[in-house]
């Protein structure tokens, strides 16, 4: 870190605003390192050591090395009863009114307790379907997600947080042409994210221009004729495949074009490949997944939850901006050994609003470690972002993170036994297992593992301001210099000006003009942040949170081969912001989302 840790003026706001823990003038944190503090020491409490790990919790923080997520800087140790987890999906919606109004209390608690929750309302049956018990006529899931909209404005009303939500809803549900133009209404649904789960088969539909069939399960419209068309689904909410009734067909390609041409107008909906979410999924044994967290960097099951961290890439860095600069990785993989115990530790002293969300939690232990300042760290060794030596840096850098997290949790298993749903001869078996170095594998059979999931890469938007302004996530910097406006504490927007912090490393030892490889994410191809993140995904159990920043005069064809670039190569998910103006930025001039979480809404 270059001078104080809060050396900027938005990094003391967020501080003050988000992580500071304020209890009267005597109580209050006076400075980050006493958050670092409560922090280290209350993940630490449950170990035979405490004052060792508290030590080497705290250290693992100083400086920023690493980022625990937002929910853990700002909740653990501060004696409330708040989540440490950043995200959850919610339980499985009935199609019945009783369980309706249920998920969306447990929404409500949940929000309330600090997590960003993901919805799947693909269970929700069609608009003008007759419902089987009452005869009334169903209004279909847009019109029942505007309830949760309505509650998330109520419960994150005041303060300088705003509440995250993704919906999804399938590709072949018969409101899906609904779902997908929802957003074009000024204001509609503003609280939260769409995407639409889309399956091989569908992809494979749009490929050959065939007809697509829009079905629902017969068990929820009533019984059979003989002039129903039935095929075999496995539904939202099923064990197994049901029995479901063809609606109507539509043109598989004039469905894609429908939800390319939103995206591209609106940037949204996002698109999540569920069928490649499952079948790399480390426990596809026991879980059917069909929708994310917020910012879409953890698919999880009903009542699934994960709290993440990121290890910030430019504390590694040795010697910037010379011929001799060069990552330590040595170091990283020492970082990611405490940063796996840390959020190890962080599920046992969580607090869950639903007994549903900690069984799942304690059962997977699963945890979301990533990465932060990528960019920023390219830019220190002197590496344009688009290139390929760029891409390949980046890549020896997950892939230490990965394997070294792996090695982590297998140490941790035997200290402290395995998760419990753990079954050796099927975890072993899934397809992201079976691509780990054989010494990982034959220790995970050997010994077992602490967390069925490791590693995710997540927006981090908030901390990374926190951290001097590094770069977010795996994004290109979006622009050296600008102007942001964030909330306070009393709900209105306050205006900083922001230096990219590799850029005021550089201009701050008087180095002169940047260099032509300091590039902006407005300057490169949409093809090089696909790349980037193709890159990276091998070795991220979870899936990345990455947006292509597209540019307005960016032609609509370009734009959605880059969607089928995306699934050709093997990403679970993709979403895009192409400025239109038609959406409320956070920044002054210009604006780079991560996919529909502004600063306030985004999980850390």
């Amino acid at each position: 870190m270059i001078g104080n840790p809060l050396s900027t003026p938005i990094a003391r706001h967020v501080w003050e605003t988000k992580y500071r823990l304020h209890g009267g003038e005597k109580h209050s944190e006076q400075n980050i390192a006493e958050s670092w503090q409560r922090v280290a020491t209350n993940l630490a409490s449950g170990e035979d050591d405490t004052a060792l790990w508290s030590e080497r919790f705290y250290h693992l923080m100083e400086g920023f090395r690493f980022l625990p997520g937002g929910r853990i800087l700002s909740g653990a140790g501060s004696g409330r009863k708040v989540t440490l987890f950043n995200c959850f999906v919610m339980g499985i919606i009935e199609d019945d009114m009783e369980s309706i109004f249920d998920r969306l209390k447990e929404g409500a608690l949940t929000m309330q307790a600090g997590g960003g929750t993901g919805y799947d309302f693909s269970t929700l049956r069609p608009r003008d379907s007759v419902a089987q018990g009452s005869g009334r006529i169903a209004s279909g899931p847009v019109s029942f997600m505007r309830l949760w909209d309505a509650m998330c404005d109520t419960i994150m009303s005041t303060g300088s947080r705003r509440g995250a939500m993704i919906a999804t809803l399938r590709c072949d549900h018969p409101d899906i042409e609904a779902f997908v133009d929802a957003k074009r209404l000024a204001g509609a649904l503003q609280h939260f994210n769409l995407s639409v789960q889309i399956t091989d088969a569908f992809m494979k539909a749009v490929k050959l221009d065939e007809a697509w069939p829009l079905v629902f399960p017969v068990q929820s419209l009533g019984p059979e004729t003989h002039d129903d068309q039935i095929i075999m689904r496995r539904w939202s909410g099923s064990e197994s495949e049901v029995r479901c009734r063809v609606i109507r067909e539509i043109p598989a390609r004039l469905l894609w074009d429908r939800i390319m041409q939103s995206a591209y107008d609106t940037a949204e909906p996002g698109v999540l490949f569920v069928d490649r979410i499952n079948a790399d999924n480390n426990l596809g044994y026991r879980e059917w997944i069909t929708t994310t967290n917020p910012c879409g960097e953890v698919p999880l099951p009903p009542n699934g939850a994960c709290n993440l961290g990121s290890v910030n890439l430019t504390q590694f860095v040795r010697d910037p901006f010379t011929q001799q600069a060069r990552v330590d990785l040595t170091e990283i993989e020492k970082t990611v050994t405490v940063a796996v115990r840390l959020l190890d530790n962080a599920i046992d002293i969580s607090y869950f609003p639903l007994e549903s969300q900690l069984q799942q939690a304690t059962g997977s232990r699963r945890i979301g470690l990533g990465i932060s300042g990528l960019a920023d760290m390219l830019l220190m060794l002197g590496l344009h972002y688009g290139s390929g030596e760029a891409r390949k840096m980046a890549a020896t850098t997950m892939r230490t993170i990965c394997h070294s997290a792996y090695l982590a949790s297998v140490a941790l298993a035997r200290e402290k036994g395995s998760f419990p749903f753990f079954e050796a001869d099927q975890y072993l078996q899934s397809s992201f297992i079976r691509a780990l170095p054989e010494v990982i594998r034959n220790d995970i059979a050997h010994h077992g593992i602490r967390n069925s999931h490791l590693t995710a890469i997540a927006p981090t938007g908030t901390i990374s301001l926190l951290a001097g302004n590094i770069s977010s996530g795996i994004e290109p910097v979006f622009d050296f210099r600008y102007r942001r406006r964030v909330l306070s504490r009393t709900g209105k927007y306050e205006t900083f000006d922001v230096v990219d912090y590799a850029c005021d490393r550089w201009e701050s030892e008087g180095r002169g003009k940047l260099p032509d490889y300091f590039i902006d994410a407005r300057s490169l191809d949409p093809g090089v942040h696909l790349a980037m993140q193709a890159e990276l995904q091998p070795y991220v159990d979870n899936a990345i949170s990455k947006t292509l920043n597209i540019p307005e005069d960016y032609p609509f064809e370009a734009f959605r081969d880059m969607f089928e670039q995306a699934y050709n190569l093997g990403l679970k998910g993709c979403t895009a912001f192409r400025p239109t103006g038609l959406r409320e930025g956070v920044f002054v001039a210009g604006e780079s989302r991560v996919h529909c979480c502004n600063l306030e809404q985004e999980e850390d």
